[in-house]
């Protein structure tokens, strides 16, 4: 039982398999009911409540109910948001009494894959000494044999309409005469952002806003644009917003069909702020965001602030700089005036604020972001070795950032989860960021296996 349940984003894997065959997911419920009546009893807290939310996967009701069943063996009452998104069960744990929020999702994976993420009442995911401590109660739980039953739920529908309500309250003005297209992904958005944009006032167009339980993240969504922008420039509409599976990531295409990701919202965003008068001193991105993000801010007097790839370690660096806003170039922005965690409807919104509010479309909005020519390549290796002990794999890492200066950058790392060694080589001229980066892999490869 050596196998660590928690990664980066809670317990993942296919649903029906372990860790989500129906026993450990019991045994997660159990655990997290004892910790649930624990924490209510620490705050002075009678009669604790857990939220539990999903997205569209046809796993998600049956492992609700198998969670359901531990909570209740542990006296810990049950509300169901049904289908909702992960920064939906964010902001209810946090804006409602619920001790804790279980959101069941595998984000932007196949449907054949499920997931189970716990948030406190504070809205932030569980920290990593409390996931710990869970998981050797699941353990303990499973070696007990413990057999709670199912409890079957009945959604509240008053949940997810308290979430809408809250994302509309943080848009100032309407929507009105605007054409919006949404990309749900088939996916925990797929009502909530149309019904959000009606009820501001736009016209929407729904695209893959059909569930069936497989079809979450197959060909739309955040990962897949291609049909978003068609549909953009089909119907003339003023924007697009695709969302991943559960929603807490946005890509936006603009009337003219401009792909606009994260770094192209962090730009927006903060420009939009200090037009308003309240600049942020710095924003958080990842190490893969565009250098053209990092010019533009700069020739605005916002620095940015460079974290390892992730959200958990963007969100991390705002908490510790007290910073407003940060993301990733994924879709996964985090504004911390309203949110714990990245949510792609809220990102929508503050876009179209800045829209609204300048009086600009988005390929005004984004003129002056320079895309940098980036290029990515995976090696994979047979035996992981240091960087620094690689002569060769140094020198043309030293080459190339001689031949570019101050005008380009060079990356490379180790996969946290596969044996790939990642090259990532920006520049502003793409036939030289191409031949630096096939230089530096097949170092790589030569040096490593």
């Amino acid at each position: 039982m050596g196998r660590q349940l928690f990664g980066t984003d809670g317990i993942r894997g296919v649903a029906g398999e372990y860790p989500l065959d129906a026993k450990t997911i019991r045994s997660f419920g159990n655990a997290l009911g004892a910790w649930a009546s624990r924490t209510a009893k620490a705050h002075g807290i009678n009669a604790p409540e857990v939220v539990i939310g999903m997205d569209t996967r046809e796993s998600g009701p049956w492992i609700a109910e198998q969670v359901a069943g531990g909570l209740a063996r542990q006296g810990v009452a049950v509300r169901s948001a049904g289908v909702t998104t992960t920064p939906g069960v964010a902001c209810l744990t946090r804006m409602e009494d619920f001790v804790a929020g279980v959101m069941i999702s595998a984000s932007h994976n196949p449907y054949q894959d499920n997931g189970l993420k716990v948030f406190d009442h504070s809205g932030f995911k569980l920290p990593d000494e409390e996931e710990h401590r869970l998981e050797q109660a699941i353990f303990d739980g499973l070696q007990n044999g413990l057999a709670p039953e199912p409890q079957p739920l009945t959604p509240d529908p008053g949940l997810d309409h308290h979430y809408l309500e809250y994302l509309a309250s943080t848009f100032p003005g309407r929507l009105d005469g605007m054409k919006i297209v949404v990309d749900a992904a088939n996916g925990g958005a797929f009502e909530i952002a149309p019904a959000l944009f009606e009820r501001l006032g736009a016209e929407v167009i729904r695209t893959a806003c059909k569930p069936d339980g497989r079809n979450i993240n197959k060909d739309c969504g955040a990962l897949h644009t291609d049909s978003l922008r068609s549909a953009v420039l089909q119907h003339k509409a003023d924007f697009g917003a695709a969302y991943d599976g559960d929603a807490d990531r946005c890509m936006a295409i603009s009337a003219g069909g401009k792909l606009i990701d994260g770094d192209h919202a962090l730009l927006i965003v903060a420009r939009r702020m200090a037009e308003q008068g309240r600049a942020p001193k710095a924003v958080v991105a990842t190490v893969m965001s565009n250098l053209g993000l990092e010019r533009a801010l700069t020739a605005r007097g916002i620095r940015l602030v460079r974290t390892a790839v992730g959200d958990r370690y963007v969100l991390e660096e705002l908490l510790k700089s007290d910073l407003p806003i940060g993301g990733e170039q994924s879709g996964h922005v985090i504004f911390r005036e309203y949110a714990t965690t990245g949510d792609g409807v809220l990102t929508s919104l503050r876009i179209l604020e800045a829209m609204r509010g300048s009086g600009q479309t988005l390929e005004e909005l984004t003129r002056e972001f320079v895309v940098y020519p980036q290029k990515l390549v995976n090696v994979r290796f047979k035996q992981k070795r240091p960087l620094e002990e690689l002569p060769g794999v140094q020198a043309e890492i030293r080459s190339a950032e001689a031949a570019f200066g101050d005008a380009g950058r060079v990356l490379v790392r180790f996969s946290g989860t596969e044996p790939l060694a990642r090259v990532m080589v920006e520049g502003p001229e793409l036939g030289a960021v191409e031949q630096h980066a096939r230089r530096i892999a097949s170092a790589l490869e030569a040096e490593l296996g």
